[in-house]
Parts: structure tokens; C-alpha cells; sequence
């Protein structure tokens, strides 16, 4: 027997150095795997090349649909701040009109002519006043509805009465008993009229 090998003696694990094959060769595997073939990396590319385009197509979607559902809301809210704008001109008018009616009523009351002039420096001073309120809501846009000899348009007018006029065709406004007001379109009062029947 060899005296350099001992019967009892453990035995280290793995592989036996020199041996030249490890437990992986013993097993029958490759110890080096090879990289898949070029066809199989292309496939892969290929296909995650498509989910990330079907990703970024589905966000652009999304992106376009924000976008427009932003327009849609800005445009509401223009229409909507417009619309009040509008609704809060046609009540400071309405608020006015009256007052206009009343220097009017009181220039008629002192038999003074809207368009004249007078010496006496109240009159003329109510004169001025008249006229410049009046003038300041037509510039404001507010206009005035008198359709005096004009055909009854029941938009933009009240009936109060009807009478027989000869000589005057039936459904024709023949009196203004007091004078209506539009602005931009709109009416703020309508005029109230007597109408040839």
C-alpha cells in the first residue's frame, strides 16, 4: 500500500484539482451558455419596439383628449364670463332707463323741447343732463325702441290698447306711451304702444 494514501482520510469537496472537468461537466451541461441566435434577440427588440409604440400612442391619445377637454372648459368659461358681462351691463341699463324716462317726463312737464334750449339755467341745466345720460347709453350700446308707424312687432313691443285710425293700416303702431330699450340685441324693456285696429 501507497503511504502517501491513507484509507480513512476525508476527501475534499468538489472537484479533484487536475481533473479538468467540474460537476456541471459531469452533469452533462454547457459550462458556457451561448447567447440566443440573432433571430431570437431581433424578435424581442421587435416586440418590445411595439408595446412601447402602442404605450406612446395610447399617451398621446390620452395627451390629445386633455388637451381638447382643456379648450372645450376655457371656451365655456369665455362664453360663460361674457355672458355675465353682458347680463350685468343689461341691469345697470335697466337701472338707468327709468331715470332717463323721468328728465324726459319732466322736460315734457315744463313744455320744454328735448332737442332746444332754454334761458332759464335750471331748464337748461336738466336739458344737459337729459342729453348726456341719453347720449352715454348710446354709446354703451343701448338703443332706443320707438316704433311709432311702424308694423306691431310683439318682440320688441306691449300693446296696451288698440283704437280705429282712418286712413291708418290695421296692426300699425299709432302711439308710443312709453318708448322701449334694447342692448346688443337684447331687450331691457319693451315699448309700450297703442296699435291701429
Amino acid at each position: 500500500m501507497d503511504a502517501g494514501f491513507r484509507a480513512n482520510e476525508p476527501r475534499p469537496a468538489g472537484p479533484v484539482p487536475g481533473s479538468g472537468s467540474s460537476s456541471s461537466q459531469a452533469a452533462g451541461e454547457d459550462p458556457d451558455p451561448a447567447p440566443p441566435a440573432g433571430d431570437d434577440v431581433q424578435q424581442d427588440l421587435s416586440q418590445l419596439l411595439a408595446e412601447t409604440e402602442s404605450k406612446r400612442d395610447e399617451y398621446l391619445e390620452l395627451a390629445r383628449r386633455a388637451q381638447a377637454d382643456f379648450e372645450n372648459y376655457r371656451k365655456r368659461m369665455a362664453a360663460e364670463v361674457q355672458a355675465a358681462a353682458l347680463r350685468g351691463k343689461v341691469e345697470v341699463a335697466r337701472g338707468v332707463v327709468p331715470v332717463l324716462d323721468d328728465l324726459e317726463r319732466a322736460l315734457q312737464a315744463a313744455d320744454l323741447d328735448p332737442e332746444g334750449d332754454s334761458e332759464d339755467p335750471l331748464a337748461h341745466g336738466v336739458l344737459l343732463v337729459f342729453r348726456n345720460l341719453r347720449e352715454t347709453l348710446g354709446r354703451s350700446g343701448v338703443e332706443v325702441v320707438d316704433p311709432k308707424g311702424e308694423k306691431f312687432d310683439p318682440n320688441f313691443a306691449e300693446a296696451l290698447s288698440t283704437i280705429q285710425v282712418e286712413g291708418t293700416e290695421a296692426g300699425v303702431v299709432v302711439e308710443v306711451m312709453q318708448k322701449g330699450y334694447r342692448f346688443e340685441g337684447q331687450l331691457i324693456r319693451p315699448a309700450m304702444v297703442v296699435v291701429a285696429a
